[in-house]
């Protein structure tokens, strides 16, 4: 890894300086974060509207872009639009993506995701609430999901079954098999989603997970499952491409998961291979991570989650990617330079402006006649600077 000194004066800002894990050297620190997008084909496969979505953020700059979250299992799909790699038939359509993100230059990165107790829903502009048969009448029945757990963990949802042991490690299979794919179809990066209520987060949280087995009881059998899934991975995903794994650091709930846990799980994660925490947090109890939020008239704060980032790659020295209302350069330059987090995620904000790595190399002075901006661009631009503008004309 390497890593310039907190504080230390650069000739280029942080944001913009590149990052080696493993074999794999990111060109600078901005990753578009995983955003679903519930267009894919009901068998799961890419189509045209993934491609332009993805190609966008690397035209506009950004060193890495990550897919959404991709389902190891169809029975672990959140929507019936969720992109999926439970087959290998999903490789080709994703290695065209991966193709034109390469040849912007940028690096491509794979979410890999088991929604778990909030399988089976609806699209959120259709209320995000349980399949039921009025879905099924219009061809999206709703299946039974599956958790750490047998009773519901959100308000208003039906109950999963509980995962016996052989469908455990079947599925621990399933995501070693999902990180094959996710190499076959030529990511540099492969990120594990365990937060936000989902699957492995339910075994995580001691609010969820009563199993008597030796996936439940205290911390060592709470965290059993993430690890074993850390390990299927690494085991199938090449050892010179770099790991990430993106946890709920606190469920922001009494009797929840604690920023010492993830500390503690962070290390032991490390020890299986994995190079990177993702900080978010959230989710276990409520529709979304960020509807607990709206259910108790919270607004969101710049960088709410910068925090967790920070205190896990200061106890751990482990690196950290910080996600969560971070709106410019400025703020993202400011969170690398106080050695908060090593990269900077961006989610909505890239939605709003899909250069947005190109407008922060302004902001920051890094970006010097119009140098970054596709030739296409950056060369009328450049000329229409150089002119000038009569704004009052």
């Amino acid at each position: 890894m390497t890593e310039p000194a907190p504080g230390a004066a650069h000739a280029t800002p942080l944001l913009f300086t590149p990052f080696t894990l493993r074999g794999v050297t990111f060109p600078n620190r901005i990753v578009i974060a995983p955003m679903q997008m519930y267009v894919a084909k009901p068998d799961g496969l890419a189509t045209d509207w993934h491609f332009q979505h993805l190609a966008k953020y690397a035209i506009g700059g950004a060193g890495t872009v990550m897919t959404e979250a991709m389902f190891v299992d169809p029975v672990g799909r959140n929507t019936y639009g969720d992109l999926g790699i439970w087959s290998d038939a999903h490789v080709a359509g994703l290695r065209r993506i991966v193709d034109f993100l390469h040849a912007q230059g940028s690096l491509a990165a794979a979410q890999l995701h088991h929604s778990g107790p909030k399988s089976g829903r609806r699209r959120p502009w259709d209320g995000f609430h349980p399949l039921d048969e009025t879905d099924a009448a219009r061809g999206e029945p709703p299946w039974q999901a599956m958790s750490s757990t047998d009773h519901a963990t959100t308000t208003g949802w039906r109950a999963p079954r509980a995962m016996t042991i052989p469908e455990i490690r079947t599925l621990l299979e399933a995501y070693g098999q999902g990180a094959r794919r996710a190499a076959e179809a030529g990511f540099d990066v492969l990120d594990i989603h365990a937060a936000h209520g989902y699957l492995i987060h339910s075994f995580l949280s001691p609010i969820n997970n009563d199993r008597k087995d030796a996936y439940g009881g205290d911390f060592a059998g709470r965290t059993r499952f993430a690890l074993e899934v850390a390990e299927s991975v690494r085991r199938h995903w090449p050892a010179d491409k770099p790991l990430f794994f993106r946890l709920s650091c606190v469920d922001r709930l009494p009797g929840g998961w604690e920023i010492e846990d993830t500390i503690a799980l962070a290390r032991a994660l490390n020890e299986r291979g994995v190079d990177v925490i993702d900080c978010s947090s959230g989710g276990i109890r409520d529709m979304t991570s960020i509807t607990q939020f709206a259910r108790t008239r919270q607004k969101l704060k710049r960088g709410h989650q910068v925090p967790y980032a920070d205190a896990v790659r200061r106890a751990t020295g482990i690196p950290t990617m910080a996600v969560g209302v971070i709106l410019d350069g400025p703020q993202a330059e400011a969170i690398l330079a106080g050695g908060r987090a090593d990269l900077i995620a961006i989610g909505r904000e890239a939605l709003y402006d899909p250069h947005w790595a190109l407008h922060a190399a302004r902001a920051l002075g890094a970006d010097a006649g119009w140098s970054r901006w596709p030739p296409s661009y950056g060369w009328w631009l450049n000329q229409r600077e150089t002119i000038g503008i009569d704004y009052e004309g």
